[in-house]
Parts: structure tokens; sequence; C-alpha cells
């Protein structure tokens, strides 16, 4: 992929795996806490936290959240019936890849990880 915009830093990261709880939405507000913490990083707001569960197909059912920052954004979003999540952290400010996977598997004890750092 050409890089349309070499003047403006931007590292992504999506982890994606399997976690074995009922991931809660207080759960995802304390993910946010100690990640941004560990990766320090500052909110430019509140994060945005949206449940489906008990809404639509089970097998979709879950949480979708999204916390602007300075830096840019990070999204999360988990499938209640598969105990699956997906996470995107984008931003403009240089971080630590390994940290932000150790931090991760940790707080919700993946029991399988992926990631792609591009």
């Amino acid at each position: 992929m050409k890089d349309l915009a070499p003047h403006i830093y931007r590292q992504r990261l999506l982890i994606e795996g399997f976690y074995e709880w009922a991931v809660s939405e207080a759960d995802v507000l304390g993910f946010f806490e100690t990640l941004l913490d560990e990766l320090n990083m500052t909110a430019a707001g509140d994060p945005i936290v949206n449940s489906s569960l008990g809404k639509g197909k089970p097998e979709n059912q879950g949480i979708e959240a999204f916390i602007p920052l300075i830096e840019s954004g990070i999204a999360l979003y988990t499938w209640q019936s598969s105990k699956f999540l997906s996470l995107i952290i984008y931003t403009c400010k240089p971080y630590d890849n390994d940290t932000a996977l150790e931090v991760t598997q940790a707080f919700f004890g993946l029991i399988e990880m992926q990631s792609k750092s591009f």
C-alpha cells in the first residue's frame, strides 16, 4: 500500500483473540484505563461503550467501544457467544506494540491471539 501522507506519522495495531469470560461494559472501561496508562496516552473525551447483548442475532451480540485519544483513537469489538475480540489501536504518536499486546493479553486472559502492525 502506498503511503499517501508520509509527512503524517501513523501507527496501527490490530489485535484479535479469544477470551474465556463474559466481558462487561465495566471491563471495557477498565481495559481502556489500563491500556492508556501503560502506553502513556491521553483520552480526548469519554469512552463510548455500546452493548448489543440481548439484541439481534445471538452470534453477533457483544460490546462495541471507542475511546478518542489526543493521539487518535482505540476501537474494541467483542462477540460474546464466540468469546472473541478485535481491537484496533490507531495513533499519530509512537508506542510500543509489545506493551499493547502484553496488556491486552493479560487483561482479557487471551487464550489465543494474533496481531498485525501496519
